[in-house]
């Protein structure tokens, strides 16, 4: 499994980007293992890798909805206050930003070119049905070496 914005940002940076250079090399090395997920809202990185990906879900909630999650899940990695502020606002404006790889736009453009087995999730109730259909491990977790794994 992984997090682009693991990848993205420096490690306790206070959310200092990760040099492209570097940060492009992590995810082509990602990408080249047998088997893996990619999680987060960067179409750029993702388009670096998109030759391999066998499988494209967007998850595509309402504004409101992703607002909220932020909200929840609070200030992370030593993230300032105006930081989490400034979050909270580029994830209002996620459907109306222009030429902007982290845009609605971008990502409708990456999703209706990819040719594979792709879902779009508009709401929890499809994640939820969604990701109850995948696969699990003997222990619980999806399992990435079915149909649903890979990329």
């Amino acid at each position: 499994m992984i997090h682009l914005d693991d990848i993205h940002w420096e490690p306790g940076g206070d959310g200092t980007a990760r040099h492209r250079t570097l940060r492009d090399a992590m995810v082509k090395t990602a990408a080249e293992a047998e088997s893996w997920v990619i999680e987060g809202v960067y179409g750029q990185l993702v388009n670096m890798v998109l030759g391999r990906v066998t499988a494209l879900i967007w998850i595509d909630l309402p504004v409101e909805a992703c607002i909220a999650n932020v909200k929840e899940r609070g200030i992370q990695g030593g993230e300032s206050e105006t930081q989490f502020a400034g979050l909270l606002k580029w994830v209002a404006e996620y459907r109306i930003r222009k030429n902007n790889w982290n845009s609605f736009d971008a990502h409708a453009q990456l999703y209706s070119g990819f040719s594979g087995p792709k879902w779009l999730l508009q709401d929890r109730e499809a994640v939820t049905r969604f990701t109850d259909r995948l696969p699990r491990s003997a222990s619980g977790f999806i399992d990435t070496g079915t149909e649903f794994g890979g990329a």
